[in-house]
Order: C-alpha cells, then structure tokens, then sequence
C-alpha cells in the first residue's frame, strides 16, 4: 500500500483520483494518517465526503470496508455475529469445536477493518445511527479494538484508517468528537466546482461544465429546502452531454431540472422565478472564467488553480 510522505504528495494522489482537496482538508487528512486517528468529516449532503474516503482507499492502494450508519444499527450489524446454521449443524453432529469461537464468527464492517492492515474504514452517516451505537464506538475510535463477551479483547496489529461522516441531521457527542480530527468541508466556489467538473467529466465540454456550475452556484443562494450538492452538479451536466446539448437552454433545463433539484417545493420556486434570466446570468459568468482577459474574469489555470 502507497503512503505519503508529504501534504502535496497526498494531494496530487488524491487528484490522479479525480478528488480534488484544498490545503485544509489535504492538511487534515495527512494529519489523520500520520497520527492514526479517525477523522470526522461534517458538511452539507453532497459536498463529496463519503467521495474523500473512496478517494483516499483508492490513492493509498487499502482495500475500503464500508458501515452505511441507519436508525437502529447495532453491534450485529456493525461488529459481529453468529453463524447460527453452523452452530446448529456442529451440535446435531456432535462435533468437538466451541460453538462460540472465531470458527463460528460472522465479520461485520469494524471487526473487518480490525484483520485488515492498512484499511480504510468509512462510517457513513453516523448522524443517523442512535445514540446507543455512537457511545458503543468510543472503545474502537479510542484504542482500534472491540470485546467480544466470548472471545475477548480483538486488537487491530495496524490501526485502519477511519474516516466518519455526517450530515449534521443531530449533533454528535463531544465524548465521540474528542477521539477524533475534525474537518468542515462546504460547497466549493465556482472555480473549484468547475475543476471538479472537469476533472470528474473530461468529456463534457468546458463551456458547458462552466454554465452548469455557475447556475448551481446561484441556486445555493436561494433559502431551498435542500441545496444541490455537487453530486447533483455532475449529474445535471453529465445529463446535458447524454441529451448532445453542448450548452443549457431553458427547455432541456427545465425537463431535466429534477436531476438537480429533488424537493418539489425548489422544483416549483425555480421554475416560477425563471430560468431564461439564469441561465444568462450563468453563461455570462461561465464566459469570465473562460476567458481571463474579460472584465472581471478568471484564469484558471493560474497560480492556486486546483490541479
């Protein structure tokens, strides 16, 4: 498995994954592996943080073990359990084996992320488990092992690298946040959402990928129930592609409008407000970025322009 020795070498692998990190979030995430410590990422829904554990597993060559949190998660589903059928065929046979050993061990995300050296381990959402599961992870996030009743104290030989994520629908407790690395990670500006676009998209053309994101950028403006991410940034301009449209018109945005917008009450604001006058607005900002000697344009290929 690949490690990085420094900041910008973490970055650059993280790129050639088509992830794109500022200096704070690639600062954070080094820190996170050098220190062995989980990292707990915050954001709005979509800003790319499940994204940044499947980028890392990807840079650094770990295999990525998965716990997607829900309401009423427990240990059975995120530690371990019983492989029942098999404990009742080695009774009716009369077999020798402990019926509550590792033999008879069925391995949930963490107790797999324990025998993997190297890991990554995405606890996705954790907002949405209890509080009961959250209070039950202090031991794994403190010390990287469980106890299991039967076996005893399972200790991992090289600590995984744990990324957890939430999308602030509670708020986590301090006991969970003190074991951890912190990072906010928000919507990006239009000149790192375009470089996601094009990174993400190389097909779709520049133009394009311009108007798109500077669209969504207006949007995020407005007081909607629930602001595009930039998933939905890249579906919007990957479904103007499909559809051969090399630029947004009003009739192909508004057919496509739910790929964007996923509330009906935002679907009926933006459509009533108009969309001729934005998709101006987006192109005349999208035309500034491409061509920085236009008033008030931008180069992105400067100095500082994401890679």
């Amino acid at each position: 498995m690949r490690g990085f020795d420094t900041i910008d070498a973490l970055r650059a692998g993280l790129t050639q994954e088509r992830y794109l990190v500022d200096e704070g979030l690639g600062t954070v995430v080094f820190l996170a592996l050098k220190l062995r410590r989980p990292l707990l990422v915050e954001g709005e829904p979509g800003v790319g943080k499940t994204e940044l554990a499947k980028a890392l597993a990807a840079a650094t060559g770990a295999p990525l073990i998965r716990l997607q949190c829900y309401e009423g998660i427990d240990v059975h589903h995120a530690l371990y359990d019983w492989d029942y059928p098999r404990q009742l065929l080695q009774l009716r046979a009369g077999g020798s084996a402990q019926l509550y050993s590792e033999e008879f061990l069925v391995r949930r995300p963490l107790l797999e992320a324990l025998a993997h050296p190297g890991a990554v381990l995405l606890i996705d959402e954790l907002d949405r488990a209890d509080d009961e599961f959250e209070a039950f992870l202090l031991e794994f996030l403190s010390d990287f092992q469980v106890t299991i009743p039967e076996i005893g104290v399972i200790k991992a030989e090289q600590p995984p690298t744990v990324i957890i994520t939430s999308n602030r629908t509670r708020d986590l407790h301090e006991a969970l946040k003190r074991r951890c690395l912190y990072h906010w990670i928000d919507h990006p500006g239009l000149k790192r959402e375009v470089a996601i676009a094009r990174a993400r998209l190389p097909h779709v053309s520049e133009r394009l990928a311009g108007q798109v994101c500077a669209f969504v950028q207006d949007l995020r403006w407005l007081d909607l129930y629930r602001s595009p991410g930039v998933g939905e940034t890249l579906d919007w301009a990957e479904a103007f592609h499909v559809l051969g449209r090399e630029t947004i018109d009003p009739a192909t945005a508004d057919r496509t409008l739910g790929t964007l917008l996923k509330e009906r009450d935002d679907l009926e604001r933006v459509r009533q407000q108009g969309l001729g006058a934005r998709i101006e607005q987006a192109e005349q900002l999208a035309g500034k970025l491409r061509d920085p000697g236009a008033p008030g344009g931008t180069n992105l290929g400067g100095p500082g322009a994401p890679a």
